[in-house]
């Protein structure tokens, strides 16, 4: 990912400061590539398919002002979006830029695949919002006069600078697009990302480790019934060496159990999800989380959910401890949605159908009963 917006001048500045030892760690035990100069800091990394989790998708895009993941819509915007800055000037409006998506988007694949963007609708301007704010955020607009409110509700426009050292830096792929002779979709991408098949026992045995210490980086947890036998067997001959080389570059503590292992950040610095966490939506995933190790089945329906949130709404949003909203009738499904959201991130559930199957790592979050120590006596205060 390239420096986010946001990010404080002394991150940046750190990454520069030691970009030779960081781009030499990620070489050797990752295979990633790391791009630094002064406009950004970019980790190029491949993403691991999980062939044990067909489909696994549990980092997507998100909105921030509602914190809703992005749409199938939102996606197919965001790429157009990429495609028509690579082809734009220096500055950009959005209008300009919603011109050209709306003409892309006219395309006669995407329309046959269901895909409709023409901004006649509300919903359509907010989806390229969202979009345009994502960008935002990555780095590659940087907002000069005007604001996405003003566009969405269709009284003005914004301005904005294309960075194109970042848009030409967030495409991750192992070889160019252009490069790829290849019809259906799958077949392409399987090309756009595949390794070059090791030739040698030492080339497989890096890219084993390769996989690994990604895995082991990037996932809350490295479940030992998701890696091949080969895997595995490199593993168990090589998680101390594995483990030590992470904690000792990044702090983090490896976790080891019977059904695998999580490297945990002691000082909660480096998770994008975090759990426990304050307010209505994490105080409802951590009653969930328990809900569900206490029902002791594998898999629990999600109308059950639906149903057991609605009744704790309605004794929290009564003590003033939820938001109001959370009693209004169907909240309980966005509630319980969001829930379940964090803890697929986490990997603590998998979501099947109407059911959310239990993942191991899930018992940790799981409700005792409080213990108490001691109580201190109030000052001043005798016993009879």
């Amino acid at each position: 990912m390239p420096g986010r917006a946001g990010d404080p001048p002394q991150a940046a500045a750190a990454v520069r400061r030691h970009a030779s030892a960081l781009r030499e760690w990620f070489q050797t035990n990752t295979g990633w590539a790391l791009i630094v100069n002064s406009e950004l800091a970019r980790l190029v990394k491949s993403v691991e398919a999980n062939d044990a989790v067909p489909g696994e998708h549990t980092h997507p895009a998100v909105d921030t002002p509602s914190k809703q993941p992005f749409s199938r819509r939102r996606y197919v915007l965001t790429c157009l979006s990429l495609a028509a800055l690579s082809r734009s000037d220096a500055q950009v409006t959005l209008g300009r830029l919603a011109e050209q998506v709306v003409l892309a988007a006219a395309d006669p694949d995407l329309v046959d695949a269901g895909i409709v963007f023409t901004l006649e609708h509300r919903d359509e301007r907010s989806d390229l919002v969202a979009v345009v704010r994502l960008l935002i955020d990555y780095g590659v607009l940087t907002r000069v006069a005007g604001d996405e409110d003003s566009f969405l509700n269709d009284t003005g426009d914004v301005l904005y600078d294309v960075q194109r050292r970042v848009l030409s830096a967030l495409l991750a792929t192992a070889r160019g697009p252009s490069t790829v002779d290849a019809d259906g979709f799958d077949e392409r991408l399987t090309r756009l990302t595949e390794e070059l098949p090791a030739t040698t026992d030492d080339l497989q045995n890096r890219q084993i480790r390769h996989r690994i210490t990604r895995r082991l980086l990037d996932e809350p947890v490295l479940y030992y019934d998701e890696l091949t036998e080969a895997e595995l067997a490199y593993l168990a001959g090589q998680r101390t060496s594995i483990t030590g080389k992470i904690a000792v570059f990044t702090g983090l503590v490896a976790e080891v159990r019977a059904e695998g292992i999580a490297m945990v950040d002691p000082h909660d610095d480096l998770t994008d999800v975090r759990m426990p966490e304050v307010g209505t939506d994490g105080h409802a995933a951590l009653l969930v989380a328990d809900y569900l190790v206490a029902a002791g089945r594998t898999a629990v329906p999600v109308a059950e959910l639906h149903e057991w949130i609605r009744k704790q709404s309605s004794i929290f949003v009564a003590q003033r401890v939820w938001r109001r909203s959370a009693g209004e009738p169907g909240a309980e499904t966005r509630i319980v949605d969001t829930a379940l959201g964090k803890l697929e991130a986490l990997r603590l559930i998998r979501r099947i159908s109407d059911a959310v199957h239990l993942r191991p790592a899930i018992a940790r979050y799981s409700l005792g009963e409080p213990t108490v120590t001691g109580i201190p006596e109030p000052a001043g205060s005798t016993l009879a």
